[in-house]
């Protein structure tokens, strides 16, 4: 005699794989990839196929975002130290014989072209936030001394090929971690005073350090000169400044409501330069404004709140580490991609996450995004 089971229908049977996913930092996400994909749509829709491969990349990276939140954190933790190995061993061999393309040595050719320093925006976290969980209840001044060697090591190795906005990136991912560890305050003050002194000897003295033929050692030349003409776009208003002028228009002229959907001339006409990359935040304020502009910063603000809260419910070390320092990432692109655009930051590489486009980067913040759902996943799951 043979008993009849019911079988568990399609449903019953997937639910489990989304069990514990993030709701409220999944809507972020989705507010986000809205507005990305409307303005790639009316900035790209003539330039090539950008609009579908921009679509195709928000793809992949969702992929990648479900199948890392499948992972528990306890096996992310494993591959901090392997990850963070290979990624500094491509950069040296990216120093050694990497492909140079436009005066940078950044990409290394191993049967297809890779960008190594793109590994270190998750691996600088992972290895860190694996660091100090190993330290709990025991830290120690020499541990801040480890970690911080094993920051500056990468940092170096991006900045001497040089990617200023890359090197920027890993660098606030692992100073992060490294100020959630518990830096004394005492330690975090006196940078941030000598900075803010560089910053206003730059300005007192910008005739001076920007003449022509003075060498500030410390930075390349065209570093240099992304600075100076921050100070003063109006210089060069044709070369140098001519980003940074024609994004300002652009986001003055979008006025409160915006020009309207497609209707930009400024990005139309091509005025702006890379308008679906690093200067589409220019693109997106012409057509829908300061009320767009609005509605843009409260979606990142809701992203990264929510970041900052998973953070905190997280239930390790290791756990709240990475997921603050994952969530502060994407506060960094933010912050440096709109200050850029309209001018109060230097001019450096660093996209709008989910606006601009480019299919590294993407890959990264479906990394990330992953991380943090996988955060979240796993204090849902102990707790029901």
């Amino acid at each position: 005699m043979s008993a009849v089971f019911n079988q568990p229908s399609f449903a019953r049977r997937i639910a489990p794989v989304f069990q514990g996913f993030d709701g409220f930092l999944a809507f972020a996400v989705f507010l986000l990839v809205c507005a990305g994909l409307l303005t790639m749509y009316s900035s790209g829709y003539d330039h090539g196929s950008r609009f579908m491969d921009h679509g195709r990349n928000m793809l992949l990276a969702g992929f990648i975002m479900f199948v890392v939140a499948q992972i528990p954190p306890q096996r992310l933790m494993s591959f901090a130290v392997p990850l963070y190995t290979v990624g500094v061993a491509l950069l040296i061999a990216v120093a050694i014989f990497g492909l140079t393309k436009k005066g940078a040595k950044r990409w290394l050719n191993v049967g297809f072209v890779i960008q190594p320093s793109e590994i270190l925006k998750i691996a600088m976290p992972l290895m860190l936030a694996w660091w100090f969980q190993r330290r709990e209840g025991q830290l120690r001044p020499l541990d801040f001394a480890v970690a911080t060697i094993l920051l500056v090591v990468p940092v170096g190795l991006i900045m001497k090929q040089p990617d200023l906005g890359t090197a920027l990136l890993v660098l606030s991912a692992g100073l992060s971690v490294i100020f959630f560890a518990g830096l004394s305050w005492k330690l975090i003050v006196p940078p941030v005073l000598i900075g803010l002194v560089a910053v206003a000897l730059i300005v007192g003295y910008e005739s001076t350090l920007c003449a022509d033929g003075f060498d500030w050692r410390i930075l390349h030349e065209y570093q240099k000169q992304r600075v100076c003409t921050l100070l003063d776009p109006s210089k060069d208003p044709l070369g140098k400044g001519f980003h940074i002028i024609q994004g300002m228009i652009a986001i003055g002229s979008g006025g409160v409501g915006g020009k309207g959907f497609m209707q930009g001339t400024q990005t139309h006409l091509e005025f702006i330069p890379e308008r679906t990359t690093d200067f589409i935040f220019a693109a997106y304020s012409e057509e829908f404004g300061l009320a767009g502009n609005l509605f843009l910063i409260a979606s990142f603000i809701f992203l990264i709140f929510r970041g900052l809260a998973i953070a905190s419910d997280a239930p390790t070390l290791f756990s709240r580490l990475l997921a603050g320092a994952i969530t502060l990432i994407f506060f960094t692109y933010a912050f440096v991609n709109m200050g850029m655009v309209s001018g109060i930051l230097p001019v450096v590489g660093v996209p709008l996450p989910f606006i601009s486009y480019g299919g590294t980067a993407m890959v990264t913040l479906g990394l990330g995004l992953g991380i943090l759902m996988s955060i979240s996943r796993a204090k849902r799951l102990m707790q029901s």
